[in-house]
């Protein structure tokens, strides 16, 4: 099984999954999937680039510690990442959760390794209500998702699931098999990581990362995404990354790496510069 191990004082084995050849991307999860959620990512694109994906520490089959769910120790582990497979001119994607872990990576290590980023659905710059963010998520909402996760982890999923899709009586986006299997991959998860995770993504202030980027930034987001609001983040993102662009995707929910599975591929490609078939790597 590809395991590497991460270069901390209390190194654990990170699982991922390394296909195709030619420009590297590196794929980043986000909450509380792993990265079996690129599904539709890493069966089409690796045709044409090379496709790197693995789970966050808590998730998926990585080592599940107890501690190191805070960001800077979540971007040490993708730095292993990189490191390890000996990445450059590497593209980083990160969705919802992982766009954190790719901007605190950005301002803790720079662009050495980086070619460019893509934020999708992703958390950055701040979600949390504060005094100097006054249209944020109120605490409440990330202690209920707390106590949810504490009481029935797996019944909180599962209605998580459905607004995650933009499940509703009168939409179904989704069939109920690819409900499912999305639950599914939650399930590895420890409850401690489910958790821990939630403090994170939510509380953490991501402005001056952003603000720290300078490779071109490509910023993917539903206009219709009730877990990740746009207003609350893309559209605050692209005003704070320099060489920045906003591609909404219009009526798509959060979990548009299903829905709009088709789009995403073909503005990854041409975002990265991969756009024909002549550009297929044998």
């Amino acid at each position: 099984m590809p395991y590497l191990k991460t270069k901390s004082e209390n190194a654990i084995n990170l699982f991922y999954q390394d296909q195709g050849k030619g420009k590297p991307v590196l794929f980043i999860h986000g909450w509380p999937s792993s990265h079996a959620m690129w599904e539709y990512q890493l069966g089409e694109l690796p045709k044409k680039i090379r496709c790197i994906a693995y789970d966050r520490r808590g998730f998926g089959q990585s080592d599940k510690p107890w501690n190191g769910y805070d960001y800077d120790t979540l971007a040490d582990d993708l730095h292993a990442v990189i490191e390890t497979l000996n990445l450059s001119d590497v593209t980083l994607v990160g969705f919802s959760m992982g766009g954190g872990e790719v901007v605190r990576y950005f301002k803790k290590y720079g662009a050495a390794k980086v070619n460019r980023i893509v934020l999708v659905a992703a958390v950055t710059p701040f979600m949390l209500q504060t005094a100097d963010n006054e249209d944020g998520v109120p605490q409440k909402i990330f202690d209920e998702m707390i106590q949810g996760v504490r009481d029935d982890r797996p019944k909180y999923l599962t209605n998580f699931g459905k607004l995650f899709f933009g499940v509703s009586l009168l939409s179904q986006p989704v069939s109920d098999e690819i409900l499912q299997w999305a639950h599914a991959l939650t399930l590895p998860a420890t409850q401690q990581a489910t958790i821990e995770c939630i403090h994170s993504f939510s509380g953490t202030d991501f402005r001056t990362d952003c603000s720290s980027i300078t490779v071109p930034t490509l910023i993917i987001h539903g206009d219709d995404d009730k877990i990740v609001p746009i207003d609350l983040s893309a559209r605050k993102a692209v005003k704070l990354i320099k060489n920045a662009q906003l591609k909404v995707y219009e009526g798509a929910p959060h979990g548009l790496f299903v829905t709009e599975k088709n789009k995403l591929n073909e503005d990854l490609l041409q975002f990265i510069g991969v756009t024909s078939a002549a550009q297929v790597i044998a």
